[in-house]
C-alpha cells in the first residue's frame, strides 16, 4: 500500500486533508507560492528584491503569500532595527529548504516543456 493511502485522511496542525497531495498543494500551491520559494532558495531577500524579481505579482498578493508561507512555516521573516527605516528580510526555514529539490524538479520539467513545445523569449 502506498504511504499516502495509509489512512482515510491526513492531519497537519489540526487541519484535515483527504491526502498528502492535497496537503502539499495547500502549502505550496497557487500561482505564486512556489515562485516565491524559488526566489528564496538561494538565500534571504528583502521584500523589494522579491518585487523586482517578480514584476507581475501585485504588492498585496506578495504580502499575503509571504504571510501565508510564514504561517505555514516555510518562510521566516526577520526584522532588523526598532524604528523606521527598519530592514525586513525573508528566508526559507529548515522546513522550507526541504522543498528545494521539488522546486528544482519543477524547474527542470518546465525547462524541458519549453524546449520541446515552446520557446524562451527575451525582452
Amino acid at each position: 500500500m502506498r504511504t499516502e493511502c495509509i489512512g482515510d485522511h491526513v492531519k497537519l496542525k489540526g487541519k484535515s486533508y483527504p491526502c498528502t497531495v492535497s496537503l502539499t498543494m495547500n502549502l505550496v500551491g497557487g500561482k505564486w507560492k512556489a515562485v516565491i520559494l524559488y526566489h528564496l532558495k538561494d538565500g534571504e531577500k528583502r521584500y523589494n528584491e522579491l518585487r523586482k524579481e517578480m514584476p507581475d505579482i501585485t504588492e498585496m498578493t506578495l504580502s499575503l503569500q509571504l504571510k501565508q508561507l510564514e504561517k505555514d512555516g516555510l518562510v521566516a521573516r526577520k526584522v532588523f532595527g526598532k524604528k523606521p527605516p527598519i530592514k525586513v528580510v525573508y528566508d526559507l526555514t529548515a522546513f522550507g529548504k526541504t522543498f528545494v529539490p521539488v522546486l528544482e524538479a519543477i524547474t527542470a520539467w518546465g525547462n524541458q516543456v519549453v524546449v520541446e513545445q515552446g520557446e524562451f523569449v527575451k525582452g
